[in-house]
């Protein structure tokens, strides 16, 4: 996949002239700034001063930025500008992972078009679908969706996407981990070839970067970077062990290492459940991922924080923001896909002046991702004492 990197401010946002009648030098329509300064913006965040001139030109998008970063406006405050009021039919589609953004967004969208007549219909499961249905007939401009219950109404035919111009993929690292991504690919064929796609996500795993090369036209990137954790106060190590013998070394580690509370990584919710039936009684485990209603995500925080679960295994996105004041091992049980999120995982330990630990288990398929962590480690990241095969 061919990208276009932006870090800093494009030249169409340099190009503006800082007005009264300007967001932080983007030129909008009235209705839009009145919409803006109703919803209590002063100013655009970063992910909004880049990705706004690039969607308002039309071109594909993957922005790369936390939870809380203005996302919704950055890729909300384009849409609304270029949007036919007079055309009752949908034209942006925004696939969110859960019902609770797929209200949030809604809301923040309705208040954006309100001043030029732009209608939002939310499409989410837990919620009547004959009422929904209603809310189609009167044929909205803009549709905040979660996979299933949008496939749901394309199954039915109760609403069309053959005139979307704009699909939005939002936090679509959750919807990875929620198993929605076939889903996604379902409901992305419903719509033109022709449309503009923008991709917005904390993380970046392959999955998502095979949806882009699949799914984009020659996307430009732009990264808000997340300030990182440090992770000097952590141990680090590395244990090198095969792939089909990662569970007998979790296994060992647990027995003879002294892990009172630990926070294991896998990838996918998937492997997450995988694990968790492999180990059994003998691990004391609890998961969180996607996939988890709120009351089983509290559920299986409480336990471990509370010490009745010895052991959290989770993905990258359930983990993601998480305040645990007591974990003595990160163990990255699989390889994590850059050294960011490496940093993210590994500072889940050692809060608070506590010590911690962090054990990174290398198969025979993560060598060149190990190699990148000793160019950027070197002496700190320490061969781990346990033998697996002793």
């Amino acid at each position: 996949m061919k990208e276009a990197l932006l870090i800093l401010a494009t030249d169409t946002v340099a190009s503006h002239a800082e007005t009264s009648a300007s967001f932080g030098g983007l030129t909008l329509r009235p209705e839009t700034l009145q919409a803006i300064r109703q919803l209590g913006w002063d100013q655009p965040t970063p992910i909004q001063q880049q990705g706004i001139p690039i969607m308002a030109g039309g071109k594909d998008m993957i922005g790369q930025a936390e939870t809380g970063s203005g996302k919704t406006g950055a890729y909300g405050i384009p849409i609304v500008e270029r949007l036919d009021p007079a055309s009752r039919i949908v034209q942006a589609l925004i696939l969110v992972p859960t019902r609770e953004l797929a209200l949030q967004v809604a809301d923040e969208l309705r208040v954006l078009g309100r001043g030029r007549r732009l209608s939002v219909v939310a499409l989410f499961g837990g919620h009547s679908i004959i009422r929904q249905m209603e809310e189609l007939r009167h044929r909205p401009q803009i549709a905040v969706a979660t996979p299933g219950r949008l496939l749901d109404h394309l199954q039915r035919r109760t609403v069309h996407l053959g005139s979307v111009a704009v699909v939005v993929l939002d936090e679509a690292d959750r919807m990875l981990d929620m198993g929605f991504l076939p889903d996604v690919s379902k409901i992305l064929a419903h719509t033109p070839p022709s449309r503009q796609t923008a991709l917005f996500s904390a993380t970046i795993p392959l999955e998502i970067r095979e949806i882009a090369e699949q799914r984009m036209r020659t996307p430009t990137w732009v990264r808000i970077a997340a300030p990182l954790p440090t992770v000097d106060s952590i141990e680090q190590f590395y244990l090198e062990v095969a792939e089909q013998d990662k569970i007998r070394a979790l296994r060992r580690l647990l027995r003879d290492n002294g892990v009172s509370s630990g926070l294991v990584f896998r990838r996918t919710r998937f492997r997450v459940d995988r694990l968790a039936r492999a180990l059994g009684r003998d691990g004391e485990v609890g998961v969180l991922h996607g996939g988890l209603r709120e009351a089983q995500r509290l559920k299986a925080l409480r336990a471990f924080e509370e010490k009745r679960t010895r052991l959290l295994i989770a993905t990258n996105v359930a983990a993601r923001g998480l305040d645990l004041s007591d974990v003595s091992h990160v163990i990255n049980f699989d390889m994590p896909e850059d050294i960011e999120t490496y940093i993210h995982r590994v500072g889940r330990t050692a809060r608070m002046g506590r010590s911690g630990t962090a054990i990174t288990f290398v198969g025979q398929y993560d060598i060149e991702m190990f190699d990148q962590l000793r160019r950027r480690f070197g002496e700190a990241l320490k061969r781990h004492p346990l033998n697996v095969y002793a």
